[in-house]
């Protein structure tokens, strides 16, 4: 037997195996896109920095909308709406004021000013015309004429300033003076309606059936007006949030279905594509596949299934495009 005996008898299974090696390079790995679980976060914001009085829930824990989650200390906004009210009644007072016009007595006092005022008038004139023949034989001094026909002037002034407020009276309530009125009371029931509102805000509760993802702070603490009170996850099942790498955009449309992965690759769920974004963005470093590195792609949503409601959020997932998980 030669030496090449042995390489003769292997001959048959090299080229088995090379045939298997090439059928497995030709064998492609169907399109795919990774990405995270995510649930949709709704996000409750301190409506008021009040110090916080009461917690009625967990980190954890499920809830229905419109349960109660915690409550602020409600004193500071109360007083603000017992004095937005008493600013809302004296605007209404004011106004009912205005459309009613002057008083009778008003009116009366009004006229005997401007009697008063007449009469001094009349005597300040008298005087005057007494003291001018004078002048010209010379009984008067110069500068008692000017103080007598000075004070005549000032009189009838006093007499026109009194006819005015008489008239003003007559004419009564102007209208714009009424739509300045109306205005006034407008904004301060406004105000109230915001005071209130803002008050019932201090009693958090959920906008709907959610999850508590997190309580950022206890019993006592005071938020700044703004900060997240509570971090409420919703959703029956999570979603998967992809990137569609750019040379598959044009493959991938909404209500596609697909193959998610997470974890156990024996275990694929099936979901359906419900959301792509039209503009492109720079793929995430976690999100790079292979040549994906130097492209963009596109941020997309996967819905699941109920058989998906127990994945927590924010596992990585592999989602394959061509067809439904069997």
């Amino acid at each position: 037997m030669t030496t090449s005996d042995p390489f003769r008898r292997m001959a048959p299974r090299l080229a088995v195996f090379a045939s298997l090696l090439l059928l497995g390079a030709c064998a492609k790995s169907p399109p795919q896109a990774v990405g995270t679980l995510e649930f949709d976060r709704v996000s409750l914001p301190a409506p008021a920095a009040e110090r916080i009085i009461g917690i009625d829930v967990r980190e954890g824990e499920q809830v229905a909308a419109g349960q109660p989650l915690l409550e602020l200390d409600p004193a500071h906004t109360k007083a603000q709406l017992a004095a937005a009210e008493a600013g809302a009644q004296r605007a209404r007072d004011v106004l009912a004021e205005l459309k009613a016009g002057p008083r009778a007595e008003d009116i009366a006092q009004a006229r005997a000013n401007l009697a008063a005022a007449e009469a001094h008038a009349r005597e300040a004139r008298a005087y005057y015309a007494r003291l001018l023949p004078l002048k010209d034989r010379n009984y008067v001094a110069a500068a008692d004429l000017d103080r007598a026909r000075a004070a005549a002037g000032d009189a009838e002034g006093k007499v026109n300033a009194a006819r005015a407020a008489l008239d003003e009276l007559l004419h009564g309530t102007r209208s714009e003076q009424v739509a300045q009125g109306e205005a006034a009371l407008a904004a301060a029931l406004a105000e109230v309606e915001a005071q209130r509102v803002l008050l019932g805000k201090l009693a958090v509760v959920a906008p709907r059936a959610a999850r508590v993802d997190s309580l950022p702070y206890r019993l006592g603490d005071q938020a700044p007006v703004g900060a997240a009170l509570a971090i409420l996850l919703a959703g029956d099942a999570p979603y998967a949030r992809i990137y569609v790498p750019e040379p598959l955009r044009t493959g991938v449309q909404v209500g596609d279905r697909v193959r998610v992965l997470v974890g156990d690759p024996a275990k694929p769920y099936e979901g359906s594509v419900r959301m792509i974004r039209s503009e492109p963005v720079f793929t995430p470093y976690y999100a790079l596949i292979g040549e994906d590195v130097a492209r963009l792609s596109y941020l997309a949503e996967v819905a699941l299934g109920s058989d998906a409601a127990a994945l927590p959020a924010g596992l990585p997932v592999r989602v394959e495009f061509g067809g439904a998980a069997k």
